[in-house]
């Protein structure tokens, strides 16, 4: 059986493009670009939380590094260098080389340097510790924030958010899709796309954001209570879903199913024509799909097409309610 070491050496550590040193000794070390300032964030990701202890291995790397990826997206950062800390309940090695080659597949498609990190024996989960860049204006960093919301901002969101949650009900029996919907919400479950060339382009024109790891409803709810404002949100302009779904899960998916790794962002209307016609240079849809307003902060109204209230029984996933 391979030692720690030589399955670090095996499996996880690759020739680095933008970093001074990286794995192999105590730490490594990297050196912003001129006029950068640096954005860190680290997510986990628990067998049996997460994901589901079955899971294919290469895909899970590649959401283990696309959902740290997704952090970055939300702030508009440039992502640069990624840590990985992993518990393994044993060194199978045809696990590790498939994990370890979905995780580099993700870190070469978005020029990220895997650095460092370190394994240990124990349950199955994954730790990522990544790092990236934003540009720095007169001493003040271009990070898209969620406290800069605005009242009179638009509130937007990309992609289809609710595929992911759709895509589990599935696997979990409570719904059966339809080709092409199943093979699209189960690519959404398990090789999410971290928006980082929007969250790039949003820079300047944004005033908050946030990705959509926990719900749609939920994640929109941080940046209203960081921001002290309210939002209403009609429900007819939301994304569409799968067509043969239940209609009443569909919403709950939508709303707050979460796992989809999508932004939902707020910006002036006055910018809106620019926002949209990002929809084609990125080919990804956005949708506009209500405002912000003064109000009780957090507070947050759903209409439908007639102007009337929704009753919002779930806004998203908390692991500990």
């Amino acid at each position: 059986m391979p030692s720690e070491f030589e399955l670090i050496a095996r499996y996880f550590t690759r020739p680095t493009a933008h970093t001074l040193l990286g794995a192999g000794d105590d730490g490594a070390i990297v050196c912003p670009s001129p006029g950068m300032a640096l954005v860190t964030s680290t997510d986990m990701l628990v067998a049996g939380t997460h994901f589901m202890p079955g899971a294919d291995p290469e895909a899970l790397g590649w959401k283990t590094l696309a959902v740290n990826l997704s952090d970055l997206a939300a702030m508009g950062a440039q992502p640069r260098w990624a840590l990985l800390a992993a518990s393994l309940p044993e060194a199978d090695e045809s696990w590790i080389a498939a994990f370890a080659s979905g995780f580099f597949a993700c870190a070469a498609a978005f020029n990220v340097d895997v650095i460092g990190g370190d394994t240990t024996r124990g349950p199955l989960n994954f730790c990522v510790n990544i790092i990236g860049e934003v540009p720095v204006v007169d001493d003040r960093s271009q990070a898209l924030l969620r406290s800069g919301a605005q009242p009179g901002d638009e509130i937007w969101v990309s992609g289809a958010p609710g595929r992911a949650a759709l895509g589990l009900a599935h696997l979990q029996g409570r719904i059966q899709l339809n080709e092409p919907a199943r093979s699209d919400c189960l690519a959404a479950l398990h090789r999410p796309q971290p928006r980082v060339a929007l969250g790039i382009a949003l820079r300047g024109l944004a005033n908050a954001a946030i990705d959509i790891s926990d719900g749609l409803l939920a994640d929109l709810g941080h940046i209203l209570e960081r921001s002290k404002v309210c939002a209403t949100l009609q429900l007819e302009r939301m994304p569409g879903m799968a067509d043969n779904a239940n209609a009443a899960l569909a919403q709950d998916c939508l709303l707050a199913g979460g796992d989809d790794y999508e932004l939902v962002f707020t910006a002036p209307a006055s910018r809106h024509a620019t926002i949209a016609a990002f929809a084609d240079s990125l080919n990804l849809a956005l949708t506009c799909i209500g405002h912000i307003a003064e109000g009780a902060s957090g507070e947050l109204v759903l209409l439908d097409a007639e102007g009337k209230a929704v009753p919002i029984n779930r806004r998203g996933f908390d692991h500990f309610a």
